[in-house]
């Protein structure tokens, strides 16, 4: 039909514009967050835009759940203030009606959503846990950012510098502080760089400065001052340990037999099967009064999603925990949703009959 087509295009629409901006939202929210570690030595500058990506991956299945539903909830609220489906419904079409033209729209972004959940999640949460570790296992020196202090891995050595060149090559007003052998060694200098000897060890190289040493618990100082000092620095070893559950394929987690990968396989089928009945709910509770405002609904699919998705939450704990077994808690919840779809629908059909009725008596 012309008014179905008409339709789910206003869903592609909106469903478009919805995404964006919580996409929008997303992005500035863990850019800032990202830029807030990579300032305070966290996180490599370098890295944030991989990082960026890799956690805009792991949330997107969420943000289209939320675009399925708040598209579809829009787009027929706003035909119930234009008294558009009032003509659907004189011209003989009971609100089930809208079951087939919804599920067409959302079919597609169901598929997506289980696709992500199942593969690209998982694989971005691989990717971003080993992009750390290489990062986390660079050697202190090269971890450094401008105007920050950082402390070594070990807590030994502490690092302060005041400038850095542009390529990375030159840094300015150096500050190292160190523990070596029972003695606190403080080394300032007024420039640095990095050099390689010929077996492929790596130095930084300070220039024009001066070391300080003392014995903790003895009245012993020493200064010296000097042209060139060299700091041995490695890289540490790339630790692989067990993959955790998040960073794990679907047919890998259908394998393991823990409590928290359990807990992993719930909030991926989750992430599905809530979309459809989000999706079923919006139809329903997009009622609105043309003569009042569309507030009401929208604070009650508010409500609605937040405790769906919190109890949702609360069973992946339950599972996780091991306070519940997988089988017993993945049904519950989204039995108790589609009691509701169900109940919301018979609720406004059995409405619309009895105004039917009133007019025509």
């Amino acid at each position: 039909m012309i008014f179905e087509r008409a339709m789910r295009r206003e869903f592609v629409h909106a469903a478009a514009g919805i995404c964006v901006a919580l996409l929008a939202v997303l992005v500035s929210t863990q850019l800032i967050r990202l830029l807030n570690d990579a300032a305070g030595g966290k996180v490599a500058p370098e890295a944030v835009l991989a990082l960026l990506g890799f956690s805009a991956l792991n949330y997107l299945p969420i943000v289209l759940v939320l675009t399925l539903f708040i598209a579809i909830l829009m787009s027929l609220s706003r035909a119930w203030s234009d008294s558009e489906m009032v003509v659907w419904q004189s011209c003989g079409q009971p609100l089930t009606a809208w079951i087939k033209p919804v599920l067409k729209f959302a079919l597609p972004v169901i598929l997506a959503i289980a696709l992500l959940s199942a593969v690209l999640t998982p694989w971005a949460n691989f990717k971003s846990t080993e992009y750390k570790d290489k990062l986390n296992a660079r050697n202190d020196t090269s971890q450094v950012s401008p105007g920050a202090f950082r402390e070594g891995k070990k807590g030994e050595r502490v690092l302060f510098v005041e400038a850095i060149s542009k390529d990375f090559s030159q840094v300015r007003n150096v500050f190292v502080a160190s523990v070596q052998h029972g003695k606190l060694g403080v080394i300032m200098a007024s420039s640095g760089h990095q050099e390689y000897a010929a077996n492929g060890d790596r130095f930084m190289v300070l220039e024009k400065g001066r070391r300080y040493e003392v014995e903790p618990g003895t009245p012993e100082f020493k200064i010296m001052e000097y042209e060139r000092y060299s700091i041995r620095s490695e890289d540490s070893a790339v630790q692989s340990g067990d993959p955790m559950p998040k960073t794990m394929l679907i047919w890998d987690l259908l394998r393991q037999n823990t409590n928290v990968s359990r807990g992993e396989l719930l909030w991926r089928f989750s992430l599905p099967v809530s979309a459809i009945l989000l999706a079923l709910l919006a139809i329903p509770l997009s009622y609105v009064n043309p003569r009042a405002g569309r507030s009401a609904n929208i604070l009650m699919a508010i409500l609605i999603y937040t405790i769906y998705n919190n109890l949702i939450s609360v069973s992946q704990s339950w599972v996780t925990f091991g306070k519940m077994s997988f089988w017993l808690a993945i049904w519950p919840v989204h039995l108790l949703m589609a009691a509701l779809v169900a109940l919301l629908f018979y609720r406004r059909i059995a409405f619309n009959a009895l105004q039917c009725r009133r007019k025509a008596t």
